[in-house]
């Protein structure tokens, strides 16, 4: 039985990555950063401080990554101008899970201050029961934290618990908190790991829709 889902923010509920990783890879090119893109690819899905400590850990602790994050919230900020895009299936999926009573969290790496306003600028923050963002845990994904305080803050334990996610972090993530995985790819397609650890791997929420459904 599914008595509730958890979602991610960035390609999941909004189109975003892909205009997250440009920024970033503007900014890689432009200092002519080497390895760049691929830590990028890397870290997705967990938080700035988790990725700011893997880029130390590559680069040096003397590499300026607020620097060129900032560099690239001002490229991201343009871009994602007038609201960020929703991905296929989004608020359809939001509106079957409220008409069908099964509560529903949101779990960002994305810290509080930048996730609530993009969800309220889309209309969506009354289709949520509970919000968890990265700030708001001591461990981000692949670590369970985020996922497991979801839970708690439904009120559902795990096994009755479904997270959908499209990066491998966040699939580690839901995997280790024993719930149920549900994979919607966007940048990254799932590697021998990955299909592993979810319970499915599903072309759009369109189709998380159907694998509910079934599951009520």
């Amino acid at each position: 039985m599914i008595d509730a889902v958890v979602f991610d923010m960035d390609g999941v509920i909004f189109d975003s990555e892909k205009i997250y990783l440009k920024c970033l890879t503007a900014v890689g090119e432009k200092y002519r950063i080497p390895d760049f893109e691929d830590l990028c690819y890397a870290t997705i899905g967990t938080t700035d401080l988790h990725m700011k400590e893997v880029f130390l850990s590559h680069y040096g602790e003397d590499f300026p990554f607020d620097t060129y994050m900032d560099e690239m919230f001002v490229l991201f900020r343009k871009e994602a101008e007038g609201g960020l895009p929703l991905k296929k299936g989004a608020r359809e999926i939001l509106a079957y899970l409220k008409e069908n009573n099964i509560k529903v969290a949101l779990a960002t790496s994305t810290i509080r201050e930048k996730a609530l306003p993009e969800i309220r600028n889309a209309g969506l923050e009354s289709f949520f029961d509970q919000f968890i963002c990265g700030d708001m845990i001591e461990n981000g994904k692949p670590e369970p934290d985020i996922y497991l305080k979801a839970c708690e803050a439904l009120h559902v334990n795990p096994a009755n618990a479904c997270a959908v996610e499209d990066s491998f972090n966040g699939i580690r993530s839901a995997s280790r908190a024993g719930m149920h995985p549900v994979m919607v790819p966007d940048l990254l397609q799932p590697d021998d790991e990955i299909r592993e650890l979810a319970e499915c791997v599903l072309p759009s929420l369109l189709d998380v829709i159907m694998y509910i459904d079934e599951r009520r």
